[in-house]
């Protein structure tokens, strides 16, 4: 680990464990066990506040995806976990939430630096978020249920259907949300008795090999929970291929996505996708411009624009347009941005080089479509991968930066005049992951609501999530829901029951 780290988690007083844990050689865990890469490939993991070296971790081959699917096959068919009860699989879950939660700390130290997530965000969002989605999961380990049915069969018979799990599980993770997307991809499949092998982006591994350490602690069979590192593009394609994998379960872009689904389509495996977005939030004349300032801050600027479901695209009625620019602009030129470690930090810098220059590229392209540039516009600090919170007003559904995710803190305001005008510039989209609507005029909500092409509508706030409540894209967003008892089905498979009497 750099030296300027080791200062840095110094004079941020992070754990005793933390220090620890960059400290140390990381591995990464298949069939219960640390492990190298078969070929002992390395690669390389950047702090992307400072750019310096954070950690070495394996570099994974095909080899070791067969070792994994192969644990993670023999834990599902053969091994310990397969006659493991609902109970158990229960109390396996709520231990994981309580490591998890005795850990919190540290887990956010490491995403924080790992992925340059602003640490009292992290603490409060990704990691207390992936707590309860364990214990809400756990709950409905022996919920799981069939049902009788009545048939009409000739002679006496009893039919029913049994709940199943699918078998292995593959499930690939963005970089955005490391941990807490990581949580979403387990928890329901350990719930039904799946077993996985879970990947992280390539840039963001840090935490989850944290995690193996718990799943250790914890007592979870061999080969049920197996981290593999490495490349999307060599290690994710041969997961996803896999001859033994039951089912794929997939966040990220939806370029990527649509690859991920034609791999798992040769084995005519069931996919899960939740991909990209480019919400559009409306605002109406009779709208609280407060709520609507908060919802762009925990929305397009939280997690520095870096959120699948951000609120991109802000369309205004005429009648109070300057107002919500000048309110939400005053808000982003005062945010903080820092140090991810810091407490007060309020917004990181972008998890790569690549991707700030992504982001800096489309803040050019507004400038040279015509859009009034309102604040921000460029990164604020030679050290570092930050881009300021910026605002482009006089848009139109023409331009770029109002049609292709940008997947930086850069928000589009268009002005509309009517309902019907809103309503079809928000759906004029490719997207259809999220969506807001801000009014105080609740027939006018529930109008838009029904109307808005969208996975998820929030109704006078922006990027609300419970463990209750499913999430999930339609459009090129991806199919497939993830959280509520919604994503409890992806892993189970219906078998229906005929006895003769």
């Amino acid at each position: 680990m750099d030296s300027l780290i080791q200062k840095l988690l110094c004079k941020y007083g992070a754990t005793g464990e933390t220090h620890r844990f960059f400290g140390q050689h990381h591995k990464m865990y298949i069939n219960g066990e640390f492990t190298d890469a078969s070929d002992g490939s390395m690669s390389e993991v950047l702090e992307p506040c400072t750019e310096a070296l954070l950690a070495r971790v394996p570099a994974a081959s095909t080899e070791d995806v067969d070792r994994a699917v192969a644990a993670a096959r023999y834990a599902f068919d053969q091994g310990e976990w397969s006659n493991w009860k609902p109970a158990q699989r229960e109390r396996l879950l709520n231990c994981l939430a309580d490591l998890v939660e005795e850990n919190a700390q540290t887990i956010a130290e490491i995403e924080s630096l790992d992925a340059g997530k602003a640490i009292e965000g992290c603490k409060a969002v990704d990691i207390a978020g992936s707590v309860d989605l364990l214990r809400y999961m756990a709950g409905w380990a022996r919920n799981i249920e069939g049902s009788t049915r009545q048939v009409s069969a000739p002679g006496e018979h009893f039919a029913c259907t049994l709940k199943q799990p699918i078998g292995v599980v593959a499930a690939i993770v963005p970089w955005n949300w490391p941990f807490n997307m990581a949580i979403w991809k387990l928890a329901a499949p350990l719930a039904t008795g799946c077993t996985l092998v879970l990947k992280p982006a390539q840039i963001t591994p840090l935490s989850m090999l944290f995690f193996a350490g718990l799943c250790e602690q914890a007592g979870v069979p061999k080969g049920v929970i197996n981290i593999i590192t490495g490349k999307g593009s060599s290690v994710g394609n041969a997961l996803v291929a896999h001859p033994n994998v039951n089912k794929v379960s997939f966040t990220g872009s939806t370029p990527v996505g649509k690859t991920v689904a034609k791999a798992a389509m040769d084995n005519i495996n069931p996919v899960t996708l939740e991909l990209g977005g480019k919400s559009p939030m409306v605002v109406f004349e009779d709208a609280d411009i407060d709520q609507v300032v908060e919802a762009t801050q925990q929305s397009i600027f939280f997690n520095t624009g870096q959120v699948c479901s951000g609120g991109s695209r802000l369309y205004v009625h005429r009648s109070i347009y300057e107002e919500v620019i000048e309110a939400v602009a005053d808000r982003a030129e005062v945010m903080k941005i820092g140090f991810s470690l810091d407490p007060s930090t309020e917004m990181g810098p972008a998890i790569s080089a690549d991707q700030q220059s992504t982001v800096l590229d489309y803040i050019e392209v507004g400038r040279e479509e015509g859009a009034r540039l309102v604040c921000g516009g460029h990164r604020p600090d030679d050290a570092g991968y930050f881009v300021q919170p910026t605002i482009f007003a006089d848009c139109n559904n023409n331009m770029r930066i109002v049609q292709e995710e940008i997947f930086g803190p850069v928000l589009a305001v268009i002005p509309f005049d009517t309902e019907e005008e809103a309503l079809e510039l928000a759906n004029d989209n490719i997207y259809g992951l999220a969506a807001s609507v801000f009014t105080r005029d609740f027939s006018r909500a529930m109008r838009c609501v029904q109307r808005l092409e969208a996975g998820t509508v929030w109704v006078n706030t922006h990027d609300m999530i419970d463990s209750n409540t499913p999430f999930g894209g339609v459009k090129q967003s991806g199919f497939g829901k993830d959280l509520g008892p919604e994503q409890l089905e992806h892993f189970l498979e219906t078998k229906s029951v005929w006895m003769t009497l």
